[in-house]
């Protein structure tokens, strides 16, 4: 199941690997890349929450992970062969990231450690909407945790964040740190960002909330409001990207002159080469607003036409962090920050998508019946300035609303009251998605296409990371509308649907009062 001898497959060899974060999407595709094209490294230690649902954690392994349908390329060449590498290189770890020591005792934390060659950490709460206390804790502050491992055995360490984290600076943004747009934070003699007084701030700001509040309702809505009013402050536009910032920062501290590697993936979407191009898992980011123009639900969506959106397929993203890895291993005592995006080099116009989006939509809508449930969608699909958005919004939703309550007050509740429902989840998906619609930037991957000559594999498929190998019109209007209805979708008979245009992102906003939604509107605008 490997490939040609490389240099990182000479990097990684032997090694053994902690991965958090695997159940997710992205933590998905690394471990099958690892696994597909590294027969020799010595092993993949996987760090995963324990269930009730299962008997053990090996099991939960099996049913969250191993069966999933990014293995089915290695299956179909040898399913046997398939198992019994998982079963040799796949150590599933019980732990849960968030407690010191992970909740292991002494003994069992320090026997890990000198397992291990190398940590990657993936984990993170990436709902941009998400409860400050929550968000810091598991973006930020878990990450004393993976310190203290890191310590206990001199342990490389590769940190998973994201391209957002340069927050509301703009223009061309280089693999580096930029200084907050908002306030300040304080910085040491090398210059290095430190946060411990902005996060006792913050701890501070959240003890007062939990006071004040009267319900476990009340309580969430006024921590998603805080974690927006505070991210603003800084310089973020949410609470997600505001919290990771400050997760590489402590790294950056706390591992000065040891080896660390930040890989920071732009709008992680569906693979374009593999395993199987558009595998995906879940809704993301852009198809939030895919599913909304599938279905109907939204006539129109805030956005520059001429804007650069980031979109960056997960087999790349994925690919960067093993460039990465190896990188770590080949020079150690470095901190390196590699970005995997593709505004900077392969530009995707908002408006270029939109019109791929809408024309395979219309022509071809009967090869997508569980996206399009067999209704050909609209021919248009107008992108609009934010303050032209917003004040159709509220044209519209006044006189909505008060019919509504003057239905509601004679006793008429039509289940079929749907015009409002789109309204709604128009507002929404526009507080949640407006920033990252209408971009002021362009991220720049230069560090890392020269990480891929000196590995020598930029011209090695199976390490691809140079975003001009998207073919933006096959890959937005075939390759991805088709894996979001192959593998995004699944049919209600067989299982669960996936398919959720109001993902844990809207679902969040909904906790929120106005306050905190005109500040997100606001701030993207």
């Amino acid at each position: 199941m490997g490939t040609q001898d490389t240099v990182i497959n000479q990097q990684l060899a032997g090694k053994h690997i902690l991965i958090t974060g695997c159940t997710g999407f992205l933590g998905k595709v690394l471990l099958e890349k690892l696994l597909r094209t590294n027969p020799d490294i010595g092993g993949i230690h996987l760090l995963v929450r324990g269930s009730k649902k299962y008997a053990s954690i090996r099991e939960r392994f099996e049913a969250e992970i191993q069966s999933s349908t990014v293995f089915n390329h290695m299956r179909s060449q040898d399913a046997a062969a398939f198992d019994e590498l998982c079963d040799e290189k796949v150590h599933v770890v019980a732990g849960e990231i968030t407690q010191p020591k992970f909740g292991m005792n002494d003994d069992d934390f320090l026997a890990l450690a000198d397992k291990l060659d190398m940590i990657v950490n993936s984990a993170a709460s990436v709902n941009f909407r998400e409860e400050l206390d929550k968000a810091l804790t598991i973006n930020t502050l878990c990450l004393h945790n993976l310190l203290e491992l890191s310590e206990a055995g001199d342990i490389p360490v590769v940190q998973i964040s994201t391209c957002y984290v340069h927050g509301f600076n703009t223009g061309d943004i280089y693999e580096e740190t930029k200084p907050p747009a908002g306030l300040p934070f304080p910085r040491n003699e090398m210059g290095q960002y430190l946060i411990h007084d902005v996060v006792q701030k913050l701890k501070k700001k959240i003890s007062k909330v939990k006071e004040k509040a009267k319900s476990k309702e009340q309580l969430s809505k006024m921590l998603v409001d805080l974690g927006i009013e505070e991210a603003h402050k800084y310089g973020w536009n949410d609470t997600y990207t505001f919290t990771k910032w400050m997760g590489e920062q402590l790294l950056m501290e706390k591992l000065y002159n040891k080896s660390l590697s930040i890989v920071r993936p732009a709008i992680i979407e569906s693979t374009v080469l593999g395993p199987q191009p558009g595998w995906i898992e879940g809704v993301k980011v852009a198809d939030a607003i895919i599913f909304a123009y599938a279905r109907g639900k939204i006539a129109m969506f805030p956005g520059d036409s001429n804007a650069v959106i980031d979109i960056i397929p997960a087999d790349l993203v994925a690919n960067s962090i093993v460039l990465a890895m190896a990188k770590t291993f080949k020079s150690p005592n470095q901190c390196n920050i590699y970005q995997s995006c593709s505004s900077g080099s392969n530009p995707a116009r908002i408006g270029q998508l939109r019109d791929y989006m809408v024309d395979e939509g219309t022509a071809n809508f009967e090869a997508y019946p569980k996206l399009f449930r067999g209704k050909r969608p609209a021919d248009y699909f107008p992108l609009a300035p934010q303050a032209a958005f917003d004040n159709a919004m509220k044209a519209v939703q006044m006189p909505l609303d008060f019919a509504q309550r003057a239905r509601s007050i004679l006793g008429l509740h039509d289940e079929k009251w749907g015009f409002h429902k789109n309204i709604d989840t128009a507002a929404k998906l526009s507080t949640v998605f407006a920033f990252y619609s209408q971009p002021k930037y362009r991220f720049h991957n230069g560090k890392l296409l020269a990480l891929a000559e000196e590995l020598g594999v930029a011209d090695n498929q199976d390490y691809a990371v140079d975003p001009k190998i998207i073919d933006w019109k096959q890959y937005f209007s075939k390759t991805h509308l088709a894996g979001l209805e192959k593998y995004a979708l699944i049919d209600k008979k067989q299982g669960d649907s996936t398919e959720k245009p109001q993902t844990a992102q809207v679902k969040s906003i909904s906790k929120a009062k106005s306050s905190s939604s005109k500040a997100g509107v606001k701030a993207a605008s």
